[in-house]
């Protein structure tokens, strides 16, 4: 007990006042090139992890509001081309807009016979493919960073029990200023892992959610593109057409509940006028 003591005073008296000899940097300067490398690798993955977070909500977002417009005004137009004017020129939905008049262009000069439904459905849906892979981009990168992170900075933290346990070989005797920096570059290690490992992980899982809501809007507005063109402009969207009655509000003729009245010849209700 003595000598442990002896230890901690020595390790503090050779620490400057005001320092702390166990911190992050004391223990990457003793965990050496490997320490580092650990460091900046789990850095690097935070990094770019952030940098795809961010990147994909501006690009999530920018679909979204795109579909909020179209959906005030897009379809108040008397031909698919006037209402493509209408949206922006490089949103998700003029182009699948475009790609589908582009289609029904070609399916004009096919010298093979092929539906015009299976076609315009075939050219469509490869449109709407293209914008959710682009959506989808980077994800599999914040899936790696999830699954590795932790094992890399496992590999930090066995390293520094490895160096704990030379220093207890070399000092012969555990004592606690011997251990305490390997030992403490491995815990670090461990939460760095962790810590880059679980924002990833929480970020890929908000992104698919946002990215299967926006292809689920992009399917239905490619049906209704379809719809429309392979009807010749009949066919809209249901919340388009004009309501009959109000939402809500029962077709069937209303009934009468009040019982009906029978009046005798002398203008009595419900009974016989009796004798005088």
């Amino acid at each position: 007990m003595i000598t442990q003591i002896a230890f901690l005073q020595e390790a503090a008296a050779a620490a400057p006042k005001g320092e702390n000899p166990y911190g992050l940097l004391p223990a990457l300067q003793q965990g050496g090139v490997i320490a580092w490398s650990v460091f900046l690798i789990l850095v690097g993955m935070s990094i770019f992890s952030f940098y795809i977070l961010f990147t994909k909500l501006f690009e999530q977002q920018k679909i979204i509001n795109q579909g909020r417009k179209m959906r005030a005004g897009f379809w108040n137009m008397t031909s698919l081309k006037e209402g493509a004017n209408k949206l922006e020129k490089n949103s998700a939905y003029r182009q699948i807009v475009d790609d589908a008049i582009t289609a029904q262009e070609q399916h004009g000069k096919l010298t093979d016979p092929v539906e015009a439904h299976d076609w315009m459905h075939g050219s469509i849906n490869r449109s709407q493919g293209l914008i959710n892979s682009k959506l989808n981009g980077g994800l599999a990168f914040l899936a790696t960073v999830g699954a590795t992170a932790p094992f890399i900075g496992l590999f930090g933290t066995v390293i520094g029990i490895y160096r704990a346990l030379i220093k207890i070989g070399l000092a012969g005797q555990a004592s606690i200023d011997a251990v305490a920096g390997p030992v403490g570059e491995a815990l670090i290690m461990t939460a760095l892992g962790l810590a880059v490992a679980v924002p990833a992980v929480l970020a890929y899982n908000w992104l698919q959610r946002r990215n299967k809501a926006i292809a689920e809007d992009l399917s239905a507005f490619s049906n209704d593109v379809l719809g429309y063109m392979m009807s010749g402009g009949s066919v809209k969207p249901s919340s388009l057409r004009p309501a009959t009655a109000p939402a809500g509000a029962s077709t069937k003729p209303a009934v009468s509940t009040a019982k009906p009245t029978t009046t005798t010849t002398a203008g009595q209700v419900g009974g016989v006028q009796p004798k005088a």
